[in-house]
């Protein structure tokens, strides 16, 4: 369960792009994380989908990075954000939202003017965002990965159709924190979920080609 092989010592790693998708996938699935309140994330977790309470008329966001989940949440230990999810979704799924995704800000290197992204941004049913990745102490590292938040069509189709496996790793997330916090950055790392870089659909927003 490591995010990337230990180096060898005196070893130069292998630079990051700026942008790019690391996610925890197989053939078939995507792993993202979510965080919510007890009374949301223990039913969905228990039961394997997202409860009746679960609004799928508002915007969600979905992070494949667990350690940008765990700076958003504190290691779920932020208000309505104690119950932190592992939500395997279907890749078709995953790629449909990049596919019709628009970046959540203006980039004049991807919009020809501000009013043809707000346009484009009014009816995409997905919107793609790129933070810092974060390090195990939160620390934010100098090349970005993926927030995904879905609306809409995107949105119903992620709880009742894409969703195939939900999971509470709230136990992992305080068995790690709990490790950086003792210094053990070592085996805190062994524990972390193995991501590494997704084949994202061409077209997805802020990459300009296919990672």
């Amino acid at each position: 369960m490591s995010t990337s092989p230990v180096p060898v010592q005196g070893a130069v790693p292998p630079a990051e792009p700026h942008r790019r998708i690391r996610a925890l996938h197989t053939d078939e699935t995507v792993t993202v994380y979510q965080a919510y309140s007890p009374a949301l994330g223990l039913p969905a977790a228990r039961d394997g989908r997202f409860p009746v309470a679960w609004k799928r008329e508002r915007m969600t966001w979905i992070k494949p990075s667990f350690l940008w989940m765990m700076y958003r949440c504190g290691w779920g230990a932020k208000a309505d954000q104690e119950t932190v999810l592992a939500v395997e979704i279907d890749r078709g799924g995953f790629d449909w939202a990049l596919r019709n995704a628009c970046l959540s800000h203006y980039d004049p290197d991807e919009h020809p003017d501000r009013g043809a992204w707000q346009r484009q941004l009014k009816g995409a049913p997905a919107r793609v965002q790129w933070d810092p990745e974060r390090d195990l102490r939160l620390q934010a590292l100098p090349y970005r990965s993926l927030q995904l938040g879905l609306a809409g069509e995107a949105s119903r189709r992620y709880a009742d159709e894409w969703a195939v496996a939900i999971s509470d790793v709230t136990p992992l997330a305080r068995e790690i924190h709990a490790l950086v916090r003792s210094g053990d950055t070592a085996a805190a790392a062994a524990l972390l979920p193995e991501e590494r870089p997704y084949p994202a659909p061409e077209g997805t927003p802020g990459l300009g080609r296919v990672s």
